[in-house]
């Protein structure tokens, strides 16, 4: 009904904009009846435009859109029975004449005449293909940017790619990367050499039966010339439409066979480049009622593989500087563990090998033996590099005799002063600002006293088990790490080791911890007991649960020996002029007990009168010889004064001062370690071919 006026004219403007309204708006404007049939349609809505209204009046709304994701038909029934208009809904629908699903925005309002009865609804809808699609690839874009490139692995990258895509970009996505870029080499510059060789890392498909010619980790050339050859040529994309007489698929015919049996339809072709190099490419389908691909569509797609290649390069970085730094820290690291007489070790990493993780055993006087396990902050060869020197240092400090906490006190001021080295790089250097330190535990076995003196920088608690089965944590002191700023002191602990006890060092106190809690086959270490200690130390490494967290960690197992009872002597000294000739005479019996050739009895007996006699002149008793028979003869001279002695060298005339010029000539090797009990000089000498190499006659 026309409009009137107060004075009774038609408002002829009114109904001439209404109907400008319904033949020109590019919003699509929709009157339905209560019955939600058509009784007018704007006709210049960009879906409407091939249809005439003669075409659609009366129509139900079902069968002028087809409906993919939502029901128009209920929520336009819902309006009208509520009165609640509904407001920028989006739907998916197939508009009459058009193949393909499209985004509408669509809002409706229920119209009410008189007596507010009800005439039927209005609808708009707007066409927000474009923009939906748009918002899809910015949304997914973010997704990509978060999922791909959470690891360094580059054959994994791919493969975050692939699920990434599917499907809501492509149908199936395959990602092949140059062989040489997961080796961590650097990528061959565009076009690649003939032959370079690609492995397949990612293939990832929504339907039922996606074209796949060739499995994940499928290594080959590639066969040419195909699209792929071509893009990776020039380093552009490629957007091709499959067809059955397509001849490039001759080519590759298992290729071929894949793409007629999925239905694929549509090819896009990109390249992972960087830096004018060829890493790889990704090749994404589509199927069955998908759209093909499309410029937009495209270039899209060379912003996902641009991030991608990028991703990739990093992890092939990562890769090759770790290769590095595993070469290094295998060079800098002992090969196999040091064969001890009374200390059976194995060495084993437990998920790889972490540069900056280090072991060692190192053989030290009186049949006793140090462990030191450690990790040092920061990776890569730098790390290497730190372990490396810090390893030299224990090394070096062992060969004092230093107590395990006077050690790592010495060890301490080392990594400091590492540290501050540092701290005073060039500006632009990355390593001036990480933090230099480390955790270290420093151990020693005394197979005669049968205990283990241990202390520890950082967290790092040694795992014992006895010959009873207990498994318990050596509960070391926790002292400041390596290299920090903390000054707290270093404690040692001196805990019970009987033979047969094993012993667990680790780099990762998590794993020490779990094993403490859930012992596994240290429960039945007994077992073990005449086998191989790498098989307790594999079977450790398989119990440990592969949820439980443990980073790359060294680990040392260490299984404690008896040392005989009658390869050792000891006697306590009068601290008098006399027992210098009582010590050589009991000296010489033993000696002999022990079948030990006259030369070297003979220099032992000199080593022995010049430790009895500075003992008695210069040290304070009680005073006490000790013999041990190993793989070398050492004779200890046990005291309880602090003086330390001095090696010098007497003038001719002098009536003394040649003790320790004496015994330094005669001995292998000599030197001096102090306890809470005093101190004890110590000489060894080296045993003629007859002792066996476990110190057996």
């Amino acid at each position: 009904m026309a409009h009137r006026d107060p004075g009774g004219r038609v408002d002829e403007a009114a109904a001439l904009m209404l109907e400008a309204l319904f033949t020109q708006s590019p919003v699509g404007l929709h009157l339905f009846d209560t019955d939600l049939r058509v009784l007018r349609v704007n006709t210049a809505t960009p879906g409407m435009r091939n249809l005439s209204m003669d075409d659609l009046r009366g129509r139900p709304v079902r069968e002028v859109y087809s409906l993919v994701d939502d029901d128009v038909e209920a929520l336009l029934r819902e309006v009208l029975d509520t009165g609640v208009p509904v407001r920028q809904r989006i739907v998916r629908a197939h508009v009459e004449g058009d193949t393909q699903a499209r985004n509408f925005e669509v809002s409706a309002l229920r119209l009410e005449g008189s007596q507010r009865s009800v005439l039927g609804v209005a609808v708009t809808a707007v066409d927000v293909t474009e923009r939906e699609r748009g918002l899809a690839r910015t949304r997914m874009l973010d997704v990509v940017r978060e999922r791909v490139g959470r690891t360094m692995e580059p054959a994994l990258i791919g493969e975050e790619l692939a699920a990434a895509v599917v499907p809501a970009f492509a149908d199936v996505a395959v990602v092949d990367v140059v062989d040489a870029v997961l080796r961590g080499d650097d990528p061959p510059l565009a076009p690649p050499p003939n032959g370079t060789l690609v492995i397949r890392t990612a293939f990832h498909g929504a339907g039922t039966r996606p074209p796949h010619a060739r499995s994940v980790g499928d290594v080959r050339r590639l066969a040419g010339p195909t699209p792929f050859t071509q893009a990776l040529t020039d380093l552009s994309p490629r957007a091709v439409q499959l067809q059955q007489d397509t001849s490039w698929l001759d080519a590759d015919p298992a290729l071929a066979e894949a793409i007629r049996s999925s239905g694929a339809h549509s090819l896009l072709v990109v390249p992972l480049t960087l830096r004018d190099a060829a890493l790889g490419i990704v090749s994404l389908y589509r199927t069955g009622h998908s759209p093909a691909f499309d410029e937009d569509d495209r270039a899209f797609a060379v912003e996902l593989a641009t991030h991608t290649a990028l991703c990739i390069d990093n992890a092939r970085r990562y890769t090759r500087e770790h290769t590095i730094a595993a070469t290094v820290q295998r060079q800098l690291l002992p090969r196999r563990p040091e064969a001890h007489a009374w200390l059976e070790t194995a060495y084993l990493s437990v998920t790889g090998a972490y540069p900056g993780a280090w072991y060692d055993t190192t053989t030290l006087s009186s049949a006793r033996t140090a462990i030191v396990v450690g990790e040092v902050s920061g990776r890569g060869v730098h790390a290497a590099a730190i372990m490396g020197q810090l390893r030299t240092a224990v090394r070096s400090l062992s060969v004092f005799d230093l107590t395990p906490d006077e050690l790592l006190a010495r060890l301490h001021d080392t990594a400091g002063r590492l540290a501050a080295e540092q701290a005073h790089l060039p500006l632009g250097d990355p390593l001036r600002h990480e933090a230099l330190t480390a955790d270290c535990v420093y151990a020693v076995h005394d197979p005669l006293t049968g205990t283990c003196t241990m202390a520890a920088a950082g967290r790092l608690a040694p795992l014992v088990v006895r010959p009873d089965g207990t498994v318990s944590l050596s509960g070391a002191p926790a002292g400041p790490r390596l290299g920090s700023t903390e000054g707290a002191p270093f404690a040692a602990v001196e805990i019970d080791v009987p033979a047969g006890s094993v012993l667990v060092f680790a780099s990762d106190p998590l794993l020490t911890s779990y094993l403490a809690e859930f012992p596994g086959p240290l429960a039945e270490v007994s077992q073990y007991a005449d086998r191989p200690l790498q098989e307790l130390g594999d079977a450790l490494v398989y119990a440990l649960p592969a949820d439980l967290g443990v980073s790359d960690a060294a680990v040392i197992v260490a299984r404690t020996r008896t040392f005989p009872a009658d390869r050792c002597a000891a006697w306590s000294l009068a601290p008098e002029p006399t027992a210098v000739a009582d010590a050589r005479r009991r000296t010489r019996r033993q000696l002999a007990a022990w079948h030990v050739d006259e030369e070297t009895a003979y220099h032992i007996q000199l080593i022995v009168s010049e430790l009895v006699t500075n003992a008695i002149r210069y040290g304070r008793p009680p005073i006490e010889l000790r013999l041990i028979h190993d793989r070398t003869l050492t004779c200890e001279m046990r005291d309880a004064g602090s003086a330390a002695p001095h090696l010098r060298h007497a003038g001719t005339v002098d009536e003394g001062g040649r003790g320790l010029f004496i015994i330094a000539q005669l001995a292998q090797a000599w030197g001096t370690r102090f306890s809470t009990r005093g101190k004890t000089i110590w000489a060894e000498q080296a045993l003629s071919g007859e002792a066996g190499s476990d110190g057996s006659v």
